[in-house]
């Protein structure tokens, strides 16, 4: 009887430490997909930066509208990148359950894409209205 309780307590322990690391896991996993999404941000800020790098580099180029259009054509990819992160996001984020960490909320999560997406289509709009001086 003695053994039959001591291999009992065993196997307890072994499945409490095995829920440990698997409620480990689960955390490492929600912090990796918080990396992850920061990283497909920086990607679409990135994109966003080209386009206003090359419109600032090309402006003068003629017509007018090819560096405005290459210039557009990089912040849209952005914005899809942006659309695409809080997409596969939050979609990790519905499925994982926190036990230690602390995960961002989906909404948060949202509200940071659809900011980084509306500052760009504000851009977009900023380089198609704006004047070139002329010399």
């Amino acid at each position: 009887m003695g053994k039959e309780s001591s291999s009992n307590a065993l196997a307890n322990e072994r499945t409490d430490l095995a829920e440990d690391r698997t409620e480990w896991a689960e955390d490492r996993t929600i912090m990796a997909n918080e990396r992850t999404f920061a990283g497909w941000m920086r990607t679409g800020l990135a994109a966003v930066g080209i386009g206003l790098g090359f419109n600032a580099l090309f402006g003068k180029l003629e017509p007018l509208w090819v560096p405005k259009g290459i210039a557009t054509l990089f912040m849209i990819i952005g914005i899809f990148i942006f659309w695409v992160a809080q997409r596969n996001g939050c979609a990790v984020q519905s499925r994982l359950s926190s036990h230690q960490a602390t995960p961002v909320k989906p909404t948060n999560i949202r509200i940071i894409s659809g900011l980084m997406a509306s500052g760009s289509l504000s851009l977009i709009v900023a380089i198609w209205i704006m004047e070139f001086e002329t010399q």
